[in-house]
């Protein structure tokens, strides 16, 4: 388990899970995804939640990208973010500007200013893990779970601004 300055609890406010904080889970997630395609669907979105929810771990000026990629998540749902995601690593290849373009995600509200607002009704250390898996009962779990986390990172930057 990691240190964090309570005992048992992440620094997003989570208590520890069966894996530990959420960085045990973030890594669980991203060795799991590896080997399975159908879970790494999920990946910009576990990034962007879990980089959200702990932004000390994350650098302030892809932030705001982030919270923009989860509202588009949410609003559109997991095929219109990878189709952004795949625009944007084709966009790279190409050689383009450095920088990301912010053109798909115009239309979604700036992440709020102000410390983050944990704790969040929904983190990483309430996934279950059973054999071995995060998708131990079935992809389609696993998605709910993890729109789950999205939704509750954003309503609680959302909620700094009310």
């Amino acid at each position: 388990m990691t240190d964090s300055s309570d005992a048992g609890r992440c620094e997003c406010g989570a208590d520890a899970g069966p894996l530990g904080e959420c960085v045990d889970y973030y890594h669980a997630i991203l060795a799991e995804e590896q080997a399975d395609p159908e879970m790494y669907r999920w990946h910009t979105v576990v990034v962007c939640a879990y980089l959200l929810q702990h932004p000390a771990r994350a650098r302030d000026r892809h932030l705001d990208g982030q919270f923009r990629l989860l509202q588009l998540y949410l609003d559109k749902g997991l095929d219109a973010l990878l189709h952004v995601a795949a625009h944007q690593v084709g966009r790279n290849r190409r050689g383009a500007r450095p920088g990301y373009d912010m053109a798909p995600l115009a239309g979604y509200a700036p992440l709020p200013q102000g410390r983050s607002p944990g704790p969040f009704r929904a983190g990483f250390c309430g996934l279950p893990f059973r054999d071995g898996s995060l998708v131990c009962d079935g992809y389609p779990a696993y998605g709910r779970r993890v729109a789950s986390i999205a939704e509750a990172t954003v309503d609680s930057w959302r909620n700094l601004t009310t």
